[in-house]
């Protein structure tokens, strides 16, 4: 396993109760899908969320969050979280409402 199975266990609790919600294994990581669309997932030394560009310096406003660099390329709309940061619980809720906030106006797949 490529990714921490508790940051995992920590987003679940976050989204449990919510519609909509689906997890798939992504590029040796965890991704949580909201009506088909990623919505954010964890890997190896932390974890991800998809809050869209318009919400992006928002997200990297909070402490713990850095732009997400997949194979060396900066992603778009993307926030990459420190591991240590997940810890904290109000943190995690603030990437959460911002990725909610952008997936949830996408097209359902």
């Amino acid at each position: 396993m490529a990714y921490d199975a508790g940051l995992a266990q920590l987003m679940r609790d976050d989204l449990d109760g919510r519609d909509g919600i689906t997890e798939r294994r992504m590029f040796g990581g965890m991704c949580f899908i909201l009506d088909g669309n990623m919505l954010c997932g964890v890997h190896q030394g932390g974890a991800m969320y998809r809050v869209g560009k318009q919400n992006e310096a928002a997200a990297l406003a909070i402490p713990g969050a850095g732009p997400m660099q997949f194979t060396g390329r900066r992603m778009g709309g993307f926030v990459d979280i420190e591991s240590d940061a997940m810890a904290d619980d109000a943190r995690r809720m603030q990437w959460l409402a911002l990725a909610e906030n952008f997936v949830s106006g996408l097209p359902a797949k």
